[in-house]
């Protein structure tokens, strides 16, 4: 690449340029289905956390109802144990302190009963939650099935090309020296239509219509050095002869007529 001449370097640009522009081509044909894809995907990844959040909140109240009605059974079997006690009590004393420890026991009861009926409504209202979810990832679901077969349909036309083009590409970029491919991948990356490495078409570099002066496409066709569009920033590798408008050549002068002599 040290001994390349100015001429083989933009030969090398512009086949890098042509391969790099039958990939954006295929790329159109894909459109935003990758990104589409891949959008919800991410969604459906996000409704996924969320519904086995949902499920998980959903075994909590569960596990605590099971607790309180496990507190409910320990708390009567107390009553009873006091009831029995109380019948066997010896002074108002004692009577006075099981009754008290009953009430307790009780209000045990009450209010397990209480935490089990709002864990319930919870319950339902998660239930309600989680029925959504399940419909929305359905349908995402579905959505995304049909996005993946249709993008599935155009990369199994474009793959083998696409592949293809890719190793040529490969190849093409070791015969750029690093610096102009830098200056090249930044031109690309700033230009709508990636067209980095263009033509001269009709006195302008193509996607630009300033006029180039004449002095410059000359050194353009020379090819010497590499000229850069002042304007856009693209390289000019070449002039289209053929789009050239030719100069006016100029006219000759008609031959004076001799004058007649008079006799």
């Amino acid at each position: 690449m040290e001994n390349q001449t100015v001429a083989q370097k933009l030969e090398a640009l512009v086949k890098l340029q042509s391969i790099d522009s039958k990939l954006d081509e295929l790329k159109k044909l894909r459109g935003d289905l990758p990104d589409e894809v891949q959008d919800l995907e991410d969604e459906m990844e996000g409704y996924r956390t969320r519904l086995a959040r949902f499920e998980a909140e959903q075994k909590e109240l569960e596990d605590a109802i099971k607790k309180n009605k496990e507190g409910i059974k320990e708390a009567e079997k107390l009553v009873k144990k006091y009831n029995d006690q109380q019948k066997n009590v010896k002074n108002n004393r004692e009577f006075d302190a099981i009754t008290k420890e009953i009430e307790l026991q009780e209000l045990e009861v009450q209010i397990c009963e209480k935490r089990i009926k709002e864990a319930k409504e919870k319950i339902d209202a998660k239930k309600a939650e989680i029925a959504g979810i399940e419909a929305v990832i359905k349908d995402k679901e579905e959505d995304l099935k049909t996005k993946k077969d249709e993008l599935q349909g155009i990369l199994g036309e474009s793959q083998e090309e696409e592949k293809k083009l890719l190793a040529e590409r490969e190849k093409a970029v070791k015969k750029i020296e690093d610096k102009l491919l830098k200056h090249y991948g930044r031109l690309r990356s700033s230009l709508s239509n990636g067209l980095a490495v263009v033509r001269v078409v009709r006195g302008a570099a193509e996607g630009c219509n300033i006029i180039i002066p004449p002095q410059k496409i000359a050194e353009i066709r020379e090819k010497k050095k590499i000229v850069i569009d002042e304007h856009s920033g693209r390289i000019l590798a070449d002039v289209d002869l053929g789009s050239m408008e030719e100069e006016p050549k100029p006219k000759k002068a008609a031959p004076a007529k001799r004058a007649k002599k008079v006799e």
